[in-house]
């Protein structure tokens, strides 16, 4: 179905073009009207006349029929007001629609999302957390566009520390080992295998044997290295289960996947002669990257004693990604402090021709989380902040706000509500932050019921759900009429109208905080309506009316929450 937006953009774009082809209308929702077109400006700029008279000339070749009124105001703003036969048919299709008016995409792509990263024999803390929300978010964006998802958790399971931790296993005992690891106490292990690295010369020594039997490809040391990368995705596992995040142990394709492709890597870009021995080690240097001394940068595929770096791997997985996975979109999900690094690597790719124009291939960057005190997060003692702490706290502090508030929910049913509270409040927060920015970890805010907050959303989701339950019979929209004759009912109907154009560009601009936003902007408008005008107390047509309204509305909170991976519980 067309969206409101753009039944009025298609016929504004055909009278803007009129005057002076491609000139952008630039159409916006208002506080004044209905939605201005703000474009009469830029278009009378550029046909050299005034904008009063560019705007009549455009509302002359203007025909939007009964679909809305136009008038011209200021120097030449086009104010739009929809009709309510528009304002009735609209809501009628999106009342009748599972999707919302969502539409699904007319040419789907494959997308490969890279994001989480964990590594192996470490537990996952709070730096893991936006990578993983973000990334999630997108992946489920992007199911729901219609387009095939592969999500790649490229998890760090290959590389010298692996001949201390496999050492470490052995001089505890694997039975013990195993035992410590599938607790997920995965901290304490690596920290043993580290003390001991650097106090013990006899262990150092079988440490860095044993990394050179794992990278010989060694039967036994392969099996010990195994054992430690199944706990540790054991381990993920329950932690994505528990943050409620799409990922599975399928989705795990680690950096050890790669190491059999690294001298395809090497030997492809010397017959393309673009490796460069500097100093022992082999580099490229894509053009445009220099240091602070001004000086060509160098992305180091092998270095001087022929081990290989995350660089050449990420070579391999984009080279992997697009001949065998078929990507037409790879989403890197990764911290902004990255960012010459995947410019360098989309460069080098694209000089290999393992990267054709055709396929996009973006970072997807996003800022810290800090602390109150505005700097790096971490623990009292000065650690780092553990995930699985992070949720457990959250969902002790939901439940005890259910507590205070007096739910009446039997002790297991509350807890399941504590979690879903927690998870939005922690989810939220990071999605509503524009990923670029930082923003600071505070429980307190995050799980308030009032303000901006995923906990807000969800209230405002179950007090709609409130109100159907104190009906005496099943609801249905189907033949409700949408007069809108109160300002309010207007406003919150413009708010649910807008949800395709709100998607849409938290989607195509790989920003969730739009969609946030959006949905935000839309719990309030039904607040302003639900204190301006009665729904159960109301009669006849504008009874069914207000409830289709609230029903929409509902269903409108419970898509664009799912849609960021958070639940809209039915009551709270």
């Amino acid at each position: 179905m067309t969206s409101t937006y753009d039944l009025l953009a298609s016929r504004l774009q055909k009278a803007f073009d009129s005057v002076a082809p491609g000139a952008d209308p630039v159409l916006r929702p208002s506080d004044r009207s209905d939605y201005q077109a703000n474009g009469v400006m830029a278009l009378a700029k550029q046909v050299g006349k005034p904008p009063r008279e560019v705007a009549e000339l455009v509302v002359g070749a203007l025909d939007l029929s009964d679909i809305a009124t136009v008038e011209i105001a200021g120097p030449g703003f086009l104010n739009l007001n929809l009709s309510t036969k528009v304002f009735n048919s609209q809501l009628r299709e999106f009342s009748s629609d599972a999707r919302l008016g969502l539409e699904k995409t007319n040419s789907p792509k494959t997308v490969v999302i890279d994001y989480s990263a964990p590594n192996v024999a470490k537990e996952m803390h709070v730096g893991h957390l936006r990578s993983t929300v973000i990334g999630d978010a997108l992946a489920r964006m992007n199911r729901f566009a219609g387009n095939t998802v592969i999500a790649r958790n490229h998890i760090g399971d290959w590389g010298t520390p692996f001949g201390m931790l496999i050492e470490h296993l052995l001089d505890l005992g694997e039975d013990k080992a195993v035992a410590e690891l599938s607790i997920g106490d995965l901290d304490t292990f690596y920290k043993g295998a580290r003390e001991k690295f650097e106090a013990n010369d006899d262990f150092k020594q079988r440490s860095r044997l044993r990394v050179v039997a794992l990278q010989g490809g060694d039967k036994e040391t392969l099996r010990l290295w195994k054992i430690l990368v199944d706990q540790s995705v054991a381990y993920f596992a329950e932690v994505y289960k528990k943050l409620d995040v799409t990922l599975t142990p399928d989705d795990n394709v680690g950096e050890s996947f790669y190491n059999d492709m690294l001298d395809d890597v090497v030997k492809d870009l010397t017959a393309k002669g673009l490796i460069t021995d500097s100093d022992g080690a082999l580099c490229v240097f894509p053009p445009g990257f220099v240091n602070r001394d001004d000086e060509p940068l160098p992305m180091i595929v092998q270095k001087r004693d022929e081990g290989f770096g995350y660089a050449a791997t990420d070579l391999a997985a984009i080279r992997n990604r697009v001949s065998g996975l078929k990507a037409d979109e790879i989403l890197y999900v990764v911290g902004t402090p990255q960012a010459q690094h995947f410019d360098m690597l989309y460069a080098v790719a694209r000089m290999a021709g393992w990267l054709p124009q055709d396929v996009r291939c973006e970072h997807v960057s996003f800022g810290h989380v800090l602390g109150p005190d505005r700097k790096m997060f971490k623990s009292r003692s000065g650690g780092t902040v553990k995930l699985v702490g992070l949720l457990d706290e959250a969902i002790e502090r939901a439940d005890a706000a259910l507590v205070a508030r007096g739910s009446e929910l039997s002790e297991p049913d509350r807890i399941l509500l504590a979690t879903d509270i927690a998870r939005a409040a922690i989810k939220y927060t990071d999605l509503s932050t524009e990923r670029q920015r930082d923003y600071i970890f505070d429980l307190d805010r995050m799980l308030a019921f009032e303000g901006d907050t995923g906990p807000y959303l969800q209230y405002a989701h179950a007090r709609l759900r409130s109100i159907f339950r104190r009906l005496d019979a099943p609801f249905s929209a189907a033949d409700a009429t949408f007069a809108l004759e109160s300002p309010q009912e207007r406003q919150l109907a413009l708010g649910l109208l807008a949800l395709p154009e709100a998607f849409d560009v938290a989607f195509s601009t790989l920003q969730p905080h739009k969609l946030c936003t959006y949905l935000f902007d839309l719990a309030q408008r039904f607040t302003t309506f639900y204190e301006a005008c009665p729904v159960l107390s109301s009669e006849g047509a504008l009874r069914a009316e207000r409830l289709a309204l609230c029903e929409l509305t509902a269903r409108t909170l419970e898509l664009g929450l799912s849609l960021l991976g958070i639940a809209a519980p039915q009551q709270m």
